[in-house]
């Protein structure tokens, strides 16, 4: 039995190991999948010492309660997430963006995301995973990833390879903030939609469905009228494009999306507001404003100089 482990006491609702991504597989179907916010999975990682592009374990709404056995070792939780850590007859309360130490018998317990959907656990060293396609990321859709493919299960062990021997406290003053207005740009096939389709869709307010997963966002709201044809011949989707199928209600792709689709594109959203893009929950409300993609380029910019200032104060 390995000597660093975490067991498996409660999987919680969507558990799933995941990294940066792979890279320039769309032509054989596999998209990048890797962390639904990029931001919070980077600085997960650097708060505990690790590289930036090692894996962490990303939850969904519940996350994981876990039994820890073996050396010290510091581990870090982001997103907004309500967490404890049992010592014996102690109870912490958990705080993100700061580590915390587990010792060998110590429970943790990711009670659930706050208003939001994904949270990020790191720990301070490397987990015993397998790599495919020059990643570990989970894509359960299509079983590629580590874990067979797989969510994780009760009564699983976790494995690290090594630990970080650095226990140093580290924190970083970072609150998470929500979105309403999505900027996105036009999309391919913008023209099949009539004026007040358009018109619709950068003035009137979606509903996030249930209908939500790590492959899509299905929206509900007012339907957008197709003036030319609700079925176009497959083409390449990436993330964040915006599809409106017969029905006239908006699917945004997601990081597990499929790499084609027969659903003309309306739009597409800009890759500064992802990471708060996915982090709204079912019966939210959001509105789309269109943005050039000069602006596009220019706030993509910002926002990885802000997560890069961010990343450096820790």
């Amino acid at each position: 039995m390995n000597k660093n482990h975490f067991e498996i006491i409660r999987a919680g609702v969507n558990s799933t190991f995941q990294d940066k991504g792979r890279e320039n597989f769309y032509h054989i179907g596999i998209p990048f999948s890797g962390a639904m916010d990029n931001r919070n999975y980077l600085i997960a990682n650097k708060l505990v010492g690790n590289n930036l592009e090692f894996p962490v374990l990303e939850f969904a709404y519940q996350g994981p309660l876990l039994k820890y056995l073996g050396e010290k070792i510091n581990i870090a939780i982001t997103g907004d997430v309500s967490f404890k850590i049992k010592k014996g007859s102690t109870v912490i309360d958990g705080i993100c963006y700061q580590t915390f130490t587990l010792e060998n018998g110590d429970e943790l317990d990711v009670i659930s995301t706050n208003k939001s959907v994904y949270g990020y656990l790191a720990v301070g060293g490397e987990f015993d995973l397998k790599f495919q396609w020059l990643s570990c990321s989970t894509n359960t859709k299509a079983n590629i990833g580590a874990n067979n493919g797989k969510k994780l299960e009760n009564n699983q062990k976790i494995n690290l390879l090594k630990i970080n021997q650095n226990l140093n406290y580290k924190k970083l003053n970072y609150i998470n903030t929500r979105i309403e207005n999505i900027r996105v740009i036009k999309g391919t096939n913008f023209d099949y939609f009539s004026d007040e389709g358009k018109k619709i869709f950068f003035e009137k307010e979606f509903t996030i469905s249930k209908l939500t997963d790590r492959m899509g966002m299905r929206l509900e709201g007012p339907n957008i009228e197709n003036i030319v044809d609700t079925n176009i011949k497959s083409e390449g989707l990436i993330k964040g494009v915006i599809q409106v199928p017969a029905d006239g209600n908006p699917i945004i792709m997601l990081s597990d999306h499929g790499t084609i689709g027969g659903y003309p594109k309306i739009g597409v959203v800009i890759s500064a507001d992802y990471d708060k893009l996915v982090q709204l929950t079912p019966g939210s409300k959001v509105k789309f404003k269109e943005v050039e993609l000069s602006s596009a380029e220019t706030l993509f910019r910002l926002y990885d100089l802000e997560t890069q200032n961010l990343i450096s104060q820790i």
